[in-house]
């Protein structure tokens, strides 16, 4: 018999059928990189998005549609990792917006959920691009309403939507001269095409439904250091409260005067809370009267905090002084032994282990946030695939958070060196921004794939010389390489070369490099540096 209407049991096993098709096929989608190099991460970052959605989806308390499309919408907002993590949970949040009021939906109603899920990821966005996962969701959409006005059965209407989603992703090259130029369609675009596909796979088959991922969270590491002195409220509070037509505003006004570090997001129906308190009883009260709760958890701030001192005491750690870490705070994303010491020599600088294949997710950065005590907290992302979470999570917290766009380690190197305790936030979210312009990133690694990039002939294994995103050198030798990029980078004005080798170059090649760039460049200082990063042998940086 077709099936004519999704009700909330089987929207729950299209969406995890969805995760696990995407999750199978995630290589797939990391492959389609523009650049062919070991950095591809869109299917990872868009499943590991997907599965916070499930996780949130299999603790609801109940299988409504209503309250599977919030727990989806809710999961992967709080899970989103990547750029195109934060726009998919976007498009989830869109389709909750769609389905709002629903206990079950025909295909017209399913179309229009599509298309509000299309407006609304592309509002997330601040200067959308054609070409992309939203082209794809869009178009789709749109043949997805023509397609509702004569097919009543979902199996047949997800089966024509597919087609018209493969369609639109096989014109993601023509939209985009990157995209034809490396010779692959859109990675988003196809990632979200394999999640329809799950999605149909679920009506047409008996699917098995892992009870629990299996899907691993790469063990994204937070590197948060601690402050000395009394910590002013003492428990960590965080819970769900689940309730009909829940007024969050108001709840936020009830219990905002309990504690700080105040987080309640979600909808209506289900909501995150999270604060630190020194009565967490007292909220739990207030919450109770709301509606139901969930996930309760309470943890002892003081005690962890004397742990983490006494640690850090024995470890001979900088802690800092209080008065000026309340000032400001910095978060940073970067990864490798040697440029996370480097970060950290700063003051009151909190890092986020991550960047290529590891972009942190929105809730990795509002954890963050909420381990610095400052008034005004910066964040660095150093990557430009992790600017949106960053900005999610900026949204979401209640401090005062600046998101300042560094692309690459140098950047935020540069943004950190301009940094003046005494200016203002927004004196320092100007110089900052000023800074980075100032500065070149190279970058050397390898090809993972053949490729020609504007007329240059790219094999599998080649070594790649990067320049602020595009390919300047190829060879077979790495430090050739590099000393080609540099000399691609160094002009008349250029003063400064600084070099971090990463995990695979030893440091009797970074120093025959620099021999070379010394006697190369001997009117220009050059320092070099143990960065310890993964994938790319050197980083470089020009000023």
């Amino acid at each position: 018999m077709e099936i004519e209407y999704i009700d909330g049991p089987l929207l729950k096993k299209m969406i995890l059928s969805g995760a696990q098709f995407l999750e199978k096929n995630k290589d797939i989608v990391n492959s389609l990189n523009v650049f062919p190099v070991p950095d591809g991460d869109t299917g990872t970052n868009m499943s590991l998005t997907m599965q916070a959605a499930v996780r949130e989806i299999k603790t609801a308390n109940t299988d409504t549609l209503e309250d599977i499309s919030n727990a989806a919408a809710n999961g992967s907002l709080m899970g989103a990792r990547g750029n195109s993590g934060v726009i998919l949970s976007q498009f989830f949040r869109g389709f909750a917006k769609g389905v709002k009021g629903k206990t079950r939906i025909n295909t017209k109603s399913l179309a229009e959920a599509l298309m509000t899920a299309s407006d609304v990821a592309y509002k997330a966005v601040m200067k959308p691009v054609e070409g992309t996962i939203l082209t794809v969701a869009r178009e789709s959409a749109e043949a997805a309403l023509t397609i509702a006005k004569t097919e009543k059965s979902i199996k047949t209407f997800m089966e024509k939507v597919i087609v018209e989603a493969e369609k639109s992703l096989d014109r993601t090259p023509e939209m985009l001269g990157v995209l034809k130029d490396a010779g692959v369609v859109d990675s988003g675009g196809k990632g979200l095409v394999y999640i329809y596909s799950g999605v149909l796979t679920s009506i047409t088959k008996d699917v098995h439904i892992l009870e629990e991922s299996s899907i691993e969270d790469n063990g994204y590491t937070h590197h948060i250091e601690k402050i000395d002195g009394e910590i002013k409220f003492g428990y960590c509070t965080a819970f769900i409260i689940h309730a009909d037509n829940m007024n969050t505003d108001k709840f936020k006004k009830t219990i905002e005067e309990y504690g700080d570090s105040m987080l309640v997001v979600g909808n209506d129906s289900a909501v995150k809370v999270h604060i630190h308190t020194n009565h967490p009883g007292r909220i739990i009260e207030h919450a109770l009267e709301t509606g139901q709760l969930s996930d309760i958890k309470i943890d002892n701030m003081r005690l962890q905090h004397r742990h983490e001192v006494f640690r850090q005491n024995e470890e001979g750690a900088n802690i800092g002084n209080k008065e000026e870490i309340d000032k400001y705070g910095f978060i940073v994303v970067t990864m490798g032994e040697g440029l996370i010491r480097i970060f950290k020599d700063f003051a009151f600088v909190h890092v986020i282990e991550g960047g290529q294949t590891m972009n942190p997710s929105t809730e990795d950065f509002v954890n963050a946030i909420e381990n610095v005590n400052a008034k005004t907290v910066i964040i660095l992302p150093n990557n430009g695939n992790v600017f949106m979470a960053a900005n999610q999570a900026r949204d979401i917290s209640d401090k005062n958070i600046i998101v300042i766009p560094s692309k690459s380690v140098p950047q935020g190197l540069a943004a950190l060196l301009s940094f003046d305790l005494e200016a203002t936030p927004e004196a320092n979210e100007k110089t900052m921004i000023e800074s980075i312009k100032m500065v070149k990133t190279g970058q050397v690694t390898y090809a993972i794939r053949d490729t020609d990039y504007n007329d240059l002939k790219i094999l599998e294994g080649d070594i790649l010389g990067i320049c602020d995103d595009e390919i300047k050198s190829v060879g077979k030798d790495v430090k050739q390489v590099c000393i080609d990029l540099a000399e691609k980078m160094v002009t008349d004005e250029s003063e400064i070369i600084t070099i971090f080798y990463g995990s695979d170059i030893t440091e009797k090649e970074a120093n025959e490099l620099l021999e070379e760039l010394t006697n190369k460049y001997e009117d220009i200082d050059i320092e070099l540096y143990y960065g310890g990063q993964p994938l790319y042998y050197y980083i470089l940086s020009v000023e």
